[in-house]
């Protein structure tokens, strides 16, 4: 089995590089040079015509969007159980919080990342830098009663679907946004502690 990781530093790259970790699956990272353009090369561009990461490639066969990624390396691992089979209510759920972590709890970090650095100066509004702590503050009171009391977001067992959640929550400490509930600061606490994270960040980040 060949599968290669295309990433760049602390970017949604250490998503699937994590994923891998905890899967247990071999694999190998390619670290691009964002700054040098080479996201946006011929070579690259034919693997992600968006000239984003992460990017996934599996004996020629292609992944793309990082929450896609995680689940499809879970299901590489299914011994493992980090994946909930289809067709049951562990996987509906699962894919309920996959869904909300892309659309909801990310976005306003991605609008902050977005109108600080990630655009063309002259397509940066400043202006809409106001309403990100708020956008993320509505986002993390649904993921707090989701959570509830649970270790992990499915129960007790850890799952994919805490990688990409705990990813976003170490994306929002970076960017300095407050996580207010007692709850998920200890989830993400509890994640940032786990060996497979570790290793993941030393592969992306040095």
């Amino acid at each position: 089995m060949t599968l290669t990781i295309y990433g760049f530093g602390a970017s949604r790259g250490q998503r699937a590089v994590w994923a891998c970790e905890e899967a247990g699956v071999d694999y190998t990272y390619e670290d691009l040079d964002a700054a040098g353009g080479e996201m946006q090369s011929p070579r690259y561009l034919a693997i992600n015509p968006a000239g984003k990461v992460p990017a996934l490639v599996h004996d020629g066969f292609v992944v793309l969007e990082s929450a896609v990624i995680c689940t499809y390396i879970g299901e590489l691992a299914s011994e493992r159980g980090l994946v909930p089979a289809y067709g049951t209510k562990a996987r509906v759920t699962y894919d309920q919080w996959m869904f909300f972590t892309v659309t909801e709890l990310e976005q306003p970090l991605w609008t902050q990342g977005k109108h600080r650095f990630a655009l063309p100066r002259d397509w940066r509004v400043p202006e809409v830098l106001a309403v990100v702590p708020k956008e993320f503050a509505r986002a993390e009171r649904t993921l707090s009663q989701g959570l509830g009391d649970r270790r992990f977001m499915l129960g007790d067992a850890f799952t994919m679907l805490d990688v990409m959640v705990g990813h976003t929550l170490f994306w929002a400490r970076a960017f300095g946004l407050e996580l207010a509930s007692e709850n998920v600061q200890r989830y993400a606490d509890r994640l940032a502690e786990r060996e497979g994270w570790g290793r993941a960040v030393k592969a992306t980040t040095g």
